[in-house]
């Protein structure tokens, strides 16, 4: 197998606390070592029989074939040449990676940041594949206490600017920077006097008569239409970046609770679905709880 580590990684939750120890050691080699058995088994505390046992659940008839495999994997030598349409995916992830690296403007993460964390009511808009961003971009950020809200309706949109003043923010999200509906959404926003964002690839001029700030993504030619990739790859590039720093705000560790609070509350809301029963209730106390931890 020439996929050995990501084998292991696919499997990895299935694995003894012991066979992840060992896993985690073959994932996280990078130098050249004696990977005999008796040394692995040395270096881990563990027996060569759990070796050989942990080589077998990774497909392998023995350790001795799974050492062999992993040496390929590590030298490339068993490695496939990758076709032109997988290279050109590739490729494409990668030119946007580094397009984004090079659009990163700190100060202003550190303002949206603010927006997002210190407005009361957070609405997102966007249609098509840049509301389906909006969507998760909600997902996300209400696990760590953010009241946000994705609006993908067109009709919706406009009727929501009778909601909006100055305790809002609203962010758009549009790739061209010409989907009428968002742009004339937000415009009305701003006259609302709510925070308004624009998410887009293309910078006019006319944006800073309704936008406080303009978060450029990269774009590569034809993108909108996903001809190669998801379009929606560049704008979650940055909406990562806002989350992480959300997280590492001064209210980090109350978000942080939040955000187990939710985990753990939706883990439960599976279990009962059997029953057909569960208290909400128990999910709002939680988190309550969480927004009265430490701050």
């Amino acid at each position: 197998m020439e996929n050995i580590i990501p084998q292991m990684e696919a499997i990895y939750s299935s694995f003894t606390p012991l066979e992840k120890t060992i896993a985690d050691f073959f994932i996280h080699n990078d130098q050249k070592k004696d990977l005999s058995s008796k040394s692995v088994s040395k270096k881990l505390f563990v027996s060569e029989a759990s070796l050989s046992r942990f080589a077998k659940k990774c497909g392998y008839k023995g350790y001795r074939e799974f050492i062999f495999c992993y040496k390929q994997y590590e030298s490339g030598m068993n490695r496939q040449q990758a076709s032109d349409n997988i290279k050109l995916v590739f490729n494409s992830y990668q030119e946007l990676l580094n397009k984004s690296y090079s659009l990163i403007d700190e100060a202003q993460i550190e303002r949206i940041v603010k927006i997002l964390t210190e407005k009361k009511r957070i609405y997102v808009y966007g249609k098509g594949s840049s509301g389906t961003v909006g969507t998760e971009m909600k997902l996300r950020f209400m696990r760590i206490g953010v009241n946000i809200e994705a609006i993908t309706d067109e009709h919706i949109m406009k009727m929501n600017s009778v909601l909006l003043d100055g305790e809002c923010g609203v962010i758009g999200i549009s790739i061209s920077g010409k989907t009428e509906t968002v742009i004339d959404s937000l415009k009305a926003a701003k006259k609302c006097g709510a925070a308004v964002v624009l998410m887009t690839s293309r910078k006019e001029k006319k944006f800073e008569d309704f936008c406080d700030e303009i978060m450029l993504f990269a774009v590569k030619e034809n993108l909108e239409r996903g001809k190669d990739i998801s379009p929606q790859f560049p704008i979650l590039v940055m909406i990562d970046m806002l989350y992480s720093r959300i997280l590492r705000t001064e209210g980090f560790r109350r978000r942080e609770t939040l955000h187990e609070y939710t985990m753990e509350a939706l883990d439960e809301k599976v279990v009962q679905r059997a029953t057909g029963h569960y208290d909400w209730s128990l999910f709002i106390y939680k988190s309550g709880r969480a927004c009265n931890c430490v701050q």
